[in-house]
């Protein structure tokens, strides 16, 4: 793939990527905003102290929410892209469209899912502030090592392919990722910081909507860049001119 091929895929996967940002930033406002007011309402009303706030709720909730969600769609986008230049080929005899949403199906499950199942999202009142450090540190390494398994499991699949053929490569190296990840789930430290009065639905809730709105960012980024990858890669052949036709052979 030459240069000038990448680069419009880059430019693509960026459009992309704010696109599908638009539709996450929406789900985020209509279904986890009003979780993250009644969770920051719940804290609130159990406080000993109040602190003053830097920012005002109101301006968090849209500008901050906005500015946030479309510069990591764009981000992602571009990264996403870059993944899917290299992929493209290589890991089966897909179409450019194809390709795309497994990649970004893929990456849903490496980069969001896996870690997520470990070390769940939480509302802003759970969580020790003197070990949010550690807790980012851990939720990050708990990412790289999904990323780098998967990346792993795809490589072993088609290893094992020409001798088990395509099917059970595929169960050998989707149960190799599963039985490491089980491992590191058992092997990595368990946060559990969650107050023993916090409602159970309210938490259960805001996590099923954090889960929505990277469900709906990956899936609107697989299905907009295929459509506007496979536009690049196989362009649809130029329509002749109405009203003219090919001159008869002789």
């Amino acid at each position: 793939m030459n240069s000038a091929t990448v680069r419009n895929l880059l430019v693509r996967g960026m459009l992309a990527g704010l696109a599908a940002g638009v539709l996450a930033l929406v789900v985020a406002y209509l279904l986890g905003e009003p979780y993250v007011d009644k969770a920051i309402a719940f804290e609130d009303a159990h406080a000993h102290e109040h602190e003053m706030e830097v920012v005002s709720r109101s301006l968090q909730s849209t500008a901050g929410l906005a500015t946030g969600v479309l510069v990591y769609g764009v981000a992602f986008g571009g990264i996403a892209a870059l993944a899917y230049c290299f992929a493209l080929g290589r890991v089966g005899r897909f179409s450019p469209r194809a390709t795309a949403l497994l990649l970004s199906g893929t990456a849903l499950l490496a980069v969001y899912v896996v870690p997520f199942l470990k070390y769940p999202a939480n509302p802003p009142s759970v969580g020790d502030p003197d070990t949010i450090g550690k807790r980012t540190a851990l939720y990050f390494l708990m990412m790289l090592l999904s990323v780098l398994l998967a990346i792993a499991a795809t490589l072993l699949g088609k290893r094992l392919a020409p001798s088990l053929g395509t099917w059970w490569a595929t169960v050998v190296a989707v149960a190799a990722f599963a039985v490491v990840i089980g491992l590191a789930y058992q092997f990595l430290p368990t946060i559990n910081e969650v107050p023993a009065h916090f409602p159970a639905a309210l938490l259960w809730r805001f996590r099923l909507s954090a889960l929505a709105i990277q469900s709906v960012l990956w899936a609107g980024f697989g299905l907009l860049f295929g459509e506007l990858a496979e536009r690049q890669l196989n362009p649809a052949p130029a329509k002749a001119p109405s009203g003219r036709t090919a001159p008869a052979s002789n």
